[in-house]
């Protein structure tokens, strides 16, 4: 599967070229005979009206459609013309290995490091601070085995649907799940103990669980969560029940989500997991966003390192690319206004930009801002790999012919490559991309590269923020360009529109009705929505979604904002 991090294995059933239907393919290891609706029906959105399918140039304004030649000729010579440390390659980390290891090589080639997956990121300091690329910390079967867990900043049947089903079958028969979050969805499943704050006191919640481990063990504070004790992070009822729970059983496991992940304070969060996984004697791990997650560490697709971790050119990360404008950027598979983690500031930097390439299977807004469009594969169209959590490596074949004038991206970067003048840009097929990134042993390659160690923190608590707080999530059906094309995905439940969730008690505090409009703000940003009551929520946050193209220029996933009545 090209959506979520768990990898299931599929089975398309194809008809005149066309992808008819995609049902599970059995695999007791990974998704065992399942598979989610996500996997099963975003093939819908991959022949839509919005697919690209000829290259095609700006000129004076105007779209002209143009031969391949044409097209990578004009892109190499106005990349030749631009210094490489003012280009920045930006990807999806839904995108197959060998495109990513290409990206960062091309861009590596030329002298610059500025090349990034991690979009939707907030929180870079763990790049200087890791011993590897982070990953599940077991095995996707174990999960199933656990018999407690703690997990921080995660809508588990959202953002991972099969691996939440692995948990409630532990939860069923023996395990106790406990959670950490900013907001509170249904699990559909007994949940042991819940701790729901505002964003900014994540870090918090959890060291107050670290506080209360350590008393229960009688071991001293670990010296990341000390500095809370005088900030809110104090040993509650909550937190003595989790702390108690965490320590019992023969198999514990602490996890960190999608949530925790995209928070401004990830780092601390990450830190805080660790020491309290140490203290209880529990495994520790990271459920990966996308498809290939962990792939892109894997072959390089950051700013830090080369593939497995290999000294390499550094660059600036995905935050540093869209801060500041660059004078060009290359987007891979990217629609920036819904992929980012601030897409105000992303969009003002990428319409700043002299150039702009952006290879895609799709048109979309990227009409807007781009000066070049470049029709990709899909991933039903291209050969492939992705490594999923827990580091398996799992190589895919195309199914179906690819659509018009489209081109598996592997092959449009080797050429641009080669028309760029850069040596070692002379790969036949995939197979050959994916040895030359992850060597002939590549899921042994990549199991002996993972490590969610890290070293260095320093303890840096948040004080309780005085106005209301954004809470954002990506929903399950706006993760990706082609779930979110996919018509039948489109019309259920989950993909409602936007609206501004908050308390009862905040909504009369601001003098709104449920149900009725509100006018919010982050920075100069503003968007009128809908009202609705979530008393699950903590009464100073209001929690409105990202990657929605409704929510789009409203701004950071997490922050400050402003309510106030229509």
């Amino acid at each position: 599967s090209p959506h979520d991090s768990l990898g299931s294995n599929l089975t398309v059933h194809v008809k005149d070229n066309k992808v008819m239907r995609v049902l599970p393919r059995e695999n007791e290891d990974v998704n065992e005979c399942w598979l989610s609706d996500r996997d099963r029906f975003s093939y819908e959105g991959l022949n839509t009206a919005e697919r690209l399918t000829q290259p095609m140039i700006k000129q004076g304004g105007q779209w002209v459609e143009v031969t391949w030649q044409a097209a990578l000729e004009f892109v190499a010579d106005k990349l030749k013309r631009i210094p490489a440390d003012q280009i920045g390659a930006l990807s999806t980390p839904y995108r197959p290995a060998e495109e990513l290891f290409l990206l960062q090589k091309l861009m590596r080639s030329m002298g610059s490091g500025n090349v990034d997956h991690r979009l939707r990121q907030s929180d870079f300091s763990l790049d200087t601070k890791a011993h590897g690329g982070f990953w599940l910390g077991m095995p996707v079967t174990y999960m199933s085995r656990l018999n407690r867990m703690l997990v921080v900043g995660s809508n588990l049947r959202k953002d991972h649907p099969l691996m939440a089903h692995r948990i409630r079958e532990s939860v069923r028969w023996y395990g106790q799940l406990n959670l950490i979050n900013a907001h509170e969805d249904e699990f559909l499943g007994k949940v042991h103990a819940k701790c729901i704050v505002a964003p900014s006191q994540l870090a918090s919640a959890l060291a107050g669980v670290c506080v209360a481990l350590a008393e229960l063990k009688k071991q001293p504070v670990p010296d990341i969560a000390a500095p809370y004790i005088d900030n809110g992070g104090v040993a509650d009822d909550t937190a003595r029940k989790m702390a108690e729970s965490i320590s019992g059983g023969e198999t514990r496991a602490v996890f960190l989500g999608n949530m925790a992940q995209h928070h401004p304070g990830y780092s601390q969060i990450h830190a805080l997991a660790q020491a309290l996984a140490k203290l209880a004697g529990a495994s520790f791990g990271v459920l990966g966003e996308a498809a290939n997650s962990v792939g892109a560490v894997a072959v390089g697709a950051i700013p830090v390192c080369g593939p497995l971790g290999q000294p390499a050119i550094k660059g600036l990360n995905a935050q540093q690319m869209l801060a500041q404008p660059l004078r060009a950027y290359l987007m891979l598979g990217v629609e920036a206004e819904l992929d980012t983690h601030d897409p105000v500031t992303a969009m003002a930097s990428i319409n700043a930009a002299e150039f702009v390439v952006v290879m895609s299977p799709y048109k979309g807004k990227s009409l807007d801002y781009a000066d070049v469009l470049l029709p990709i594969a899909p991933w039903t169209e291209t050969s492939g790999t992705f490594v999923n959590t827990e580091g398996r490596v799992q190589s895919f074949n195309a199914v179906v012919k690819p659509l018009g004038e489209t081109r598996p991206a592997w092959k449009v970067l080797r050429v641009l490559g080669n028309l760029l003048g850069l040596a070692g840009f002379d790969h036949n097929d995939s197979k050959e991309v994916l040895r030359e990134a992850l060597g002939d042993t590549p899921t042994g390659n990549v199991q002996a590269y993972l490590n969610n160690e890290i070293s260095g923190v320093t303890a840096a608590p948040v004080s309780v923020h005085a106005g209301l707080e954004r809470v954002a999530e990506v929903p399950i059906y706006q993760t990706d360009a082609v779930v979110r094309r996919s018509p039948s995905l489109q019309m259920t439940l989950d993909a409602a529109l936007p609206v501004a969730r908050m308390h009862g008690r905040l909504i009369d505090r601001l003098g709104l009705l449920e149900n009725g409009r509100v006018s919010v703000r982050q920075t100069a940003s503003a968007l009128t929505l809908k009202v609705q009551r979530d008393d699950l929520l903590p009464d100073n946050c209001v929690r409105i979604p990202s990657g929605h193209p409704l929510t789009a220029g409203l701004g950071p996933m997490f922050g400050p904002i402003t309510a106030e009545p229509v």
